[in-house]
């Protein structure tokens, strides 16, 4: 496992377009077991698998992620003003102490290395995804993400058992990674931002250190999407984005804070 993005890095393994991908992963803090200590690179980030690289990518085409599977470890942990929370997992449900709440795992990271040389922090999302941490990508969801360099290099990890809009504290329920399955595909879409397909809605990705220009980001991606999806003008799909889309603070806590503009299908 890594714990950095970085273009050097010799791949894992190479897949087919079409060709699904599976691993585990440590969860944010390093941990498979709740205490245990794991072997970790000085100063590193999350835990990722990867790079896997893609037969036939290129830098400037689009990486399609389908997400099939992901299955936490059953237990979790919370930090908040850096008092530790551990959470256990009971059928479809995460408990601590007397509260609970549904279970809705998904990837915190799902990204590609920046094209400059060295390693990259795993910390801010950028246009190549990576540190998104959106609830909204559970199994059943596709992301599409700007491919950064040839042959892709796409990692992924950071397992969240259960995570609000916005990640206040800081940490989700920051579980190990059981077992995740991504299939990769390739598209000559044009992108400026990362956008996803639920099973009902499309999203539109902004990131940026000022969230004012995440939002601006995350609409121009929608506006770009509406226009193509719809096939209208760009200021009929402003005047329809306003009283149709929803804007939502993805993340607060990493850096570059996330947005996403989400239109129901």
């Amino acid at each position: 496992m890594k714990g950095f993005f970085s273009r050097e890095y010799a791949p894992e393994k190479t897949v087919a377009p079409g060709e699904p991908v599976s691993f585990r992963t440590f969860n944010a803090g390093w941990h498979w077991d709740p205490g245990d200590v794991q072997d970790k690179p000085e100063d590193c980030g999350h835990a990722l698998a990867g790079p896997f690289e893609v037969a036939g990518a290129q830098a400037g085409g689009t990486l399609v992620v389908r997400i099939d599977e992901v299955t936490p470890r059953g237990w979790g942990e919370t930090w908040a003003h850096g008092e530790r929370f551990e959470w256990t997992l009971d059928d479809d449900v995460w408990r601590m102490g007397a509260h609970t709440v549904p279970s809705a795992p998904f990837l915190g990271v799902i990204g590609m290395p920046p094209p400059e040389p060295g390693e990259h922090s795993t910390g801010p999302p950028r246009k190549w995804g990576g540190h998104s941490d959106c609830k909204e990508l559970v199994a059943g969801t596709t992301l599409y993400l700007p491919i950064p360099v040839d042959g892709a290099l796409l990692m992924a990890g950071d397992c969240h058992g259960a995570q609000g809009d916005g990640e206040v504290s800081g940490t989700a329920i920051e579980a190990p990674l059981e077992r995740a399955t991504l299939t990769v595909e390739l598209s000559d879409l044009e992108l400026r931002s990362p956008i996803a397909r639920t099973r009902s809605e499309w999203l539109a990705f902004g990131f940026d250190e000022d969230l004012d220009l995440a939002a601006e980001q995350a609409m121009a991606t929608m506006l770009d999407l509406m226009e193509r999806e719809l096939e209208i003008p760009r200021r009929e799909a402003l005047a329809l984005a306003s009283v149709s889309v929803d804007l939502r603070v993805t993340q607060i806590v990493n850096g570059a804070k996330g947005v996403h503009a989400i239109l129901r299908a």
